[in-house]
């Protein structure tokens, strides 16, 4: 049986949006980031807020409950962090892959 490939295509800046809080915290955790250190990211991650601007004018407040600032410094490690789940993720399914071909 021949050799199968996948090509993943992720539209990134969908996914900044979609990155669960909780699940990154869950994350450094599992990482063993210290405990002050991810008290110190969750607190700057969900601090965040926007108006809307109408006519000129703030209108509105929304608070987020996910996602992460594009063009933030810090939110390109973050991401890493998030991703590195589904990076070990595929290479399980290619593992269980490789394991059925024997």
């Amino acid at each position: 049986m021949g050799r199968r490939n996948v090509i993943l295509k992720l539209d990134m800046a969908k996914v900044y949006d979609r990155v669960e809080w909780i699940f990154l915290e869950h994350m450094m955790r599992t990482m063993e980031f210290p405990n002050h250190f991810i008290q110190l990211i969750m607190g700057y991650i969900t601090s965040i807020s926007y108006s809307l601007l109408l006519q000129g004018r703030p209108f509105g407040h929304i608070v987020p409950s996910r996602g992460l600032r594009q063009g933030d410094p810090l939110s390109s490690y973050l991401f890493l962090i998030v991703e590195k789940d589904d990076s070990l993720l595929v290479c399980d399914v290619e593992s269980l892959k490789i394991m059925e071909l024997k």
